[in-house]
């Protein structure tokens, strides 16, 4: 058996677009902007400065509001899209997502361009696609990473807080999951690399995230947002990519993806709506704790959580004790408790959500 891994390539900091002309360059001479409209509106200025007599950029194109397969189709069909050298997708996780996906059905390099601080888009080798309702469709794995990734800093620190928030959340979801997943199985060299790598997606979160929190609240750059923005943008790609492997996901999710995926399979219910995907996934992960008889850790995470204001009890993300007896059997549906090292049974979801309520 053979198999190639690349790992994210970013360049970070307060300059960082300085640098776009010098690494992009090689790849051509014409690039075109595919992003969020506001997100395009904070970064496009700085961008089209930098790249000034180097690169000529088209656009800034807006990518249609989802990641969804019509929109890739729609994008496909602008003749400045199929005429460029690369693609710069600009934005958030779907804007970022649709420029991957659509860069690599072209057959062009990708460069992606994170306005805010909430998932690993930028980094990681899958465009999540969704419906055109916004529900989701599939996951789109592709053979590597973008080509590269600029992590602006400013623009990052002046978005809404509730992106970085949530970001956190999803973050250290990752060690929790991955760890629990691999127990007690001989792993393949990646996949044990990316074990290691999830302990970097909890570490530098519990030692900066209060403060950098702080810190983008005041829209400063400091070395505590850098190193959170890091660990949400590249070490959870890192993690991911070495966990997921030939478009399984192996040992990249667990039970706290589980509990998002069912709260927000019940449209009468107002998680999906009025709750960040991290946010609800990090909330799953104190679940996830109590079910696995991490007592101490989950003093740890529920005192990180409330000292973010990242939820601690169903309350918080709108669920009611009533709830509960037709959400957490939808919990036992989920494939992604597939991995677990023992079955997960119901009467492990009742206690540990009486306690979290």
């Amino acid at each position: 058996m053979s198999y190639s891994i690349t790992l994210p390539s970013w360049t970070a900091g307060e300059n960082a677009l300085e640098k776009v002309p010098e690494i992009c360059a090689p790849y051509g001479k014409h690039a075109v902007i595919i992003g969020g409209r506001h997100a395009c509106e904070a970064l496009c200025p700085a961008l089209k400065e930098a790249c000034a007599g180097k690169i000529s950029l088209f656009g800034p194109i807006w990518y249609g509001g989802e990641a969804s397969e019509q929109n890739l189709e729609m994008l496909e069909t602008i003749s400045q899209v199929r005429g460029a050298d690369m693609i710069f997708a600009v934005g958030g996780g779907k804007a970022l997502d649709t420029g991957k996906a659509l860069a690599h059905r072209l057959g062009k390099k990708v460069f992606t361009f994170p306005t805010i601080a909430s998932t690993c888009a930028a980094c990681t080798a899958v465009s999540i696609l969704y419906k055109p309702d916004g529900s989701f469709d599939r996951p789109f794995f592709l053979p590597q990473p973008p080509a590269h990734a600029f992590i602006h800093l400013p623009v990052i620190a002046s978005a809404p807080e509730k992106y970085l928030w949530a970001g956190l959340g999803d973050t250290y979801a990752k060690y929790f999951e991955a760890t629990m997943s691999a127990r007690g199985v001989e792993l393949k060299h990646y996949h044990a690399l990316g074990v290691g790598i999830s302990a970097m997606c909890l570490e530098p979160l519990l030692k900066y995230g209060r403060t950098a929190m702080e810190d983008h609240r005041r829209g400063e750059v400091t070395p505590a947002l850098e190193q959170t923005v890091l660990t949400v943008i590249v070490n959870t790609a890192a993690a991911s990519i070495l966990l997921t492997q030939e478009g399984i996901i192996d040992f990249n999710t667990g039970l706290a993806h589980a509990i998002y995926y069912a709260l927000t399979s019940f449209p009468d219910l107002p998680v999906e709506k009025e709750h960040l995907h991290g946010e609800v996934v990090g909330f799953g992960t104190l679940a996830l704790l109590l079910v696995d008889g991490q007592e101490k850790m989950y003093d740890t995470m529920k005192a990180f959580n409330e000292s973010v204001a990242l939820p601690t009890k169903i309350g918080d993300i709108g669920i009611k004790p009533e709830d509960l007896d037709r959400v957490l059997p939808r919990v036992l549906e989920m494939h992604d408790i597939d991995r677990s090292p023992y079955p997960i049974t119901l009467p492990m979801l009742r206690e540990a959500f009486r306690r979290l309520q």
